[in-house]
């Protein structure tokens, strides 16, 4: 669901600021949020207190169906840039005709069953590739994401840090600076701190085994 989409169902928007908080892991779920601008990170707090990033969301995710099935927060939700959302009511959840004509119901089964679909691609990332593949299918997915929501898909800013896409991937911060490192001497990418500039995208595309 891109922003225009979102825009048509007539719902609040509020303002969420970069670093801050939207919502916490274990607080009470009132709201989902579909992002309607900006990047978020969803993380975990580990046994050790150490943060476990478990997904990136950006405009047209939906943010918080993780606690649907329990009605509290199962992770936090903190955005990594000024961002912009749109609360749902989780009583209104429940209310809805999801075989009507509700747009609110149709773009909300929409959000979920994408949501369904990249929890699966994080689960084949983690469980069978080599740091090179993770990499190179998390520039491919954001690539792919930006194209989508009209913007270049070559070149784009990471809202991320290195330590958060590690955190995401599975990989140690030096592992992700390493392979960043490996795909500049390939001229595979450019890389200027957080700005991305894709040089070769099919040969990007051609390191992960499963492309």
């Amino acid at each position: 669901m891109d922003r225009e989409e979102l825009g048509k169902l007539s719902l609040p928007l509020i303002r969420v600021r970069a670093r801050k908080v939207l919502f916490r892991e274990g607080e009470r779920l009132d709201f989902v949020y579909a992002v309607y601008s900006g990047t978020f990170k969803s993380c975990l707090s580990t046994a050790d207190g150490r943060e476990q990033v478990t997904d990136f969301q950006m405009s047209g995710d939906l943010l918080g169906l993780g606690g649907l099935s329990h009605g509290w927060h199962t992770s936090s939700a903190v955005a990594l840039e000024d961002a912009q959302v749109h609360p749902i009511p989780y009583a209104a959840l429940s209310k809805l005709d999801t075989a009507g004509e509700s747009d609110v119901a149709q773009a909300l089964v929409r959000l979920m069953s994408q949501e369904i679909v990249r929890e699966q691609g994080l689960l084949l990332l983690l469980g069978t590739m080599h740091a090179e593949e993770k990499l190179a299918v998390f520039l491919l997915n954001l690539s792919a994401c930006m194209k989508a929501r009209g913007y270049s898909g070559l070149e784009f800013n990471l809202r991320m840090s290195r330590a958060e896409i590690g955190s995401y991937l599975g990989m140690t911060l030096e592992t992700v600076s390493r392979t960043f490192s490996g795909f500049q001497q390939e001229r595979l990418l450019e890389v200027d701190k957080r700005h991305i500039r894709i040089l070769d995208l099919p040969r990007l595309a051609s390191r992960v085994k499963s492309a």
